[in-house]
């Protein structure tokens, strides 16, 4: 199965934590080109350098600052493929699927899937409430915006995914020897990385409640197919199509996007109820799919050295 292709003697989970220390450190060090532009940026034009993350976002060029932004998981992965390689003796094929190779049909599937449902409803919100948004489209910009986006946000997002749902999924199998468990502290660790977002300050804590949903919605689709493909498409289509779609002054991507958001931000009930109704019909749709079976073992089963994988 796939959580059980990191249950090694050698991956202790010491191992995992140094990985994933390691790992921290060149997301630092990938943020340096942006720290050093912002920098240059200050000296020429004069304004004082911004003090907090979302300063950065507006401090020049939104598509300068969301490629150097980006730039910084390039050097995750390349650190984590070395960690993979001299710290565990594996590679990355085994913390993305149990298939013989990366079904990119399935990635396509959920990437389609949810691209589809983010045009519609952006589409349906601004015709519902148009006084709500403004054109933001600026065909120069956009076409720049367009080339990072499909460009660099796929490297974030697959590098997201092989990190929580791949590296500390496998190695928090490892420490616990059953799959509740990482997939518990891969939706808290994933949740929780999120708080400092810029929407959780101006929406208030209740967002937390998506991103933890989310982070749980992953895992499953993960365990249940025993592979990232789907989660792979899925991250994608998100940040892409949220990217190209839609900005606003409040959140972590501000973009040259098609539309902008001017309403006042809130998360309320309504917003709580399409999450619980959202992802559900998502976990439906794969599984009769993919015809998906053994829920609770697969969600919550021990694992083992002889583990096999069983019918996806």
């Amino acid at each position: 199965m796939f959580i059980a292709q990191g249950f090694k003697k050698e991956n202790s989970f010491a191992s995992y934590l140094f990985g994933s220390f390691l790992l921290f450190v060149a997301a630092n060090i990938g943020s340096i080109p942006l720290v050093m532009v912002t920098a240059i940026y200050s000296h020429y034009s004069g304004r004082p350098m911004p003090t907090g993350m979302d300063g950065f976002a507006t401090y020049f060029d939104s598509n300068l600052y969301l490629a150097l932004m980006l730039l910084s998981f390039v050097f995750v992965l390349g650190a984590l493929f070395l960690i993979l390689k001299k710290s565990h003796n594996q590679n990355m094929l085994s913390i993305t699927t149990s298939r013989p190779k990366v079904d990119w049909s399935r990635v396509l599937f959920s990437f389609t899937i949810w691209a589809v449902f983010l045009i519609i409803s952006v589409t349906v919100a601004y015709f519902l409430s148009p006084n709500e948004y403004v054109l933001n489209f600026k065909p120069i910009p956009f076409l720049i915006l367009v080339v990072v986006a499909l460009l660099l946000i796929p490297i974030q997002t697959s590098v997201e995914e092989l990190v929580f749902r791949g590296y500390l999924m496998q190695g928090f199998g490892n420490l616990a020897g059953n799959k509740w468990f990482p997939l518990l502290m891969t939706t808290l660790i994933f949740g929780g990385m999120h708080y400092w977002n810029p929407e959780v300050s101006r929406v208030g804590n209740l967002i937390m409640l998506e991103y933890l949903v989310v982070g749980l919605f992953l895992g499953i689709i993960t365990l249940m197919d025993e592979g990232l493909e789907l989660a792979l498409g899925f991250h994608a289509a998100n940040n892409i199509f949220g990217a190209l779609l839609i900005t606003a002054d409040w959140t972590a991507f501000q973009t040259d996007s098609v539309l902008k958001s001017v309403s006042e931000p809130t998360y309320g009930l309504t917003d709580v109820l399409l999450l619980f109704i959202t992802y559900p019909v998502l976990l439906y749709i794969f599984s009769k799919r993919y015809n998906w079976t053994n829920w609770k073992e697969k969600l919550t089963g021990k694992i083992t050295a002889n583990s096999t994988s069983n019918s996806i």
